[in-house]
């Protein structure tokens, strides 16, 4: 997700005054992933709202933030995460303009994504239900062992994954759920993680049609918009009378 913030100089402008610059715009994301890197943008605007060249220094305006962040380029504000865990707050000033710092969290890495469950095919039997078993998958991050042993796989919680019925490409046969009483007609669905990172739907029919199946992919991305790896995991929810 992206912040924009903006700071305006204060004072009375009349008719005349829209050409002068009045304000320093900046946008930037509210969280980052380890080893990921981004480079914010700001803009001077004058009174029309109109772009106006100038000279955008970035910083990191406490010692605290720089325990979060680390800033890579001071003319882009190009930055990456020093250490997860925090919030660090980003700064951009053009001469007398100085910006509302933004902040942003450190997240860990999401580094895989991956099915909890030995199969991704589930079979419902009509005539006892009409909604499938939990299509769960999990983000994690991966720590690679110091010793020489397994790496540890650790659930990140609060992480996207977008569920999106692929076939039946036509809607209205099925749904997504995340509770067992929802009827609404659902095709795409972004679910966050749990304190586990795990994250689930079910697939409920709803008629008149049956399919034989029920194709859903699941993908899950970065702060920066990079699919994570693994991504897209594919269920298949068959349907038999």
């Amino acid at each position: 997700m992206l912040v924009l913030v903006a700071a305006a100089a204060c004072g009375k402008f009349g008719p005349g005054d829209l050409s002068r610059t009045i304000a320093l715009e900046v946008t930037a994301p509210d969280s980052l992933e380890e080893y990921d890197t981004v480079t914010p943008h700001a803009r001077l605007l004058d009174g029309r709202g109109d772009s106006v060249a100038g000279t955008i220094v970035w910083s990191l305006p406490d010692s605290a933030d720089t325990v979060a962040l680390r800033l890579i380029d001071t003319t882009t504000g190009r930055i990456t995460v020093n250490h997860t865990g925090l919030t660090g707050r980003l700064l951009a000033s053009a001469g007398p303009f100085v910006g509302n710092p933004v902040s942003i969290r450190t997240l860990a890495a999401a580094d895989t994504l991956f099915a909890t469950a030995l199969s991704t095919v589930d079979t419902v039997s009509l005539a006892a239900d009409s909604v499938s078993d939990s299509l769960q998958v999990e983000v994690a991050d991966t720590i690679e062992s110091t010793s020489g042993g397994d790496p540890l796989t650790v659930g990140l919680a609060g992480r996207p994954v977008v569920y999106a019925i692929t076939d039946p490409a036509s809607p209205g046969p099925a749904t997504l759920v995340t509770n067992d009483s929802t009827h609404a007609l659902v095709t795409m669905d972004t679910v966050a993680t749990g304190v586990t990172g795990i994250a689930f739907v079910k697939v409920r029919l709803l008629g008149p049609s049956v399919p034989d199946s029920v194709v859903v992919k699941a993908i899950a991305r970065r702060a920066v918009g990079d699919t994570v790896p693994g991504s897209p995991v594919t269920f298949v929810v068959r349907f038999q009378p």
